[in-house]
């Protein structure tokens, strides 16, 4: 697995937990960053994690506007909050990160869906994403 692939379950992990608990993602992100330190094996994995969550807190209310828009009939609040963290990577991914190809943040949202979501996730990821990078 590639260091940006574990980058972002890395990602994932902050905004989920961040999500679940009702913390600020800022606040989680700190705490991440303090357990990272003691890690410099997976600084590659960190730096690349880092970066997405704070694109996401950067540019979270444009994120979440893209994503209530281009997920038919869907409240932010009603998916699972697993879902709306992998969407919120794979925005930023797609609208903020020239370095990384659309296609690859969809297919790599897509994966992080199957394997850690519902059934149906994958495919409601790759629909919204899919939009998202159409528009």
């Amino acid at each position: 697995m590639s260091a940006r692939s574990k980058a972002r379950k890395r990602a994932l992990d902050i905004l989920y937990q961040s999500d679940i608990r009702g913390d600020d993602l800022a606040v989680t992100l700190a705490a991440e960053a303090k357990r990272a330190a003691s890690e410099p094996a997976r600084e590659a994995s960190w730096l690349y994690a880092r970066e997405i969550v704070d694109g996401v807190i950067d540019a979270q209310s444009e994120i979440d506007e893209q994503i209530v828009t281009h997920a038919r009939d869907w409240k932010l609040e009603r998916m699972p909050a697993l879902d709306r963290a992998i969407l919120r990577i794979g925005v930023w991914e797609i609208l903020h990160n020239d370095q990384v190809p659309t296609a690859v943040a969809i297919d790599e949202a897509v994966e992080l869906a199957k394997e850690f979501s519902t059934d149906d996730s994958g495919s409601f990821v790759h629909g919204v994403l899919g939009r998202i990078a159409r528009s």
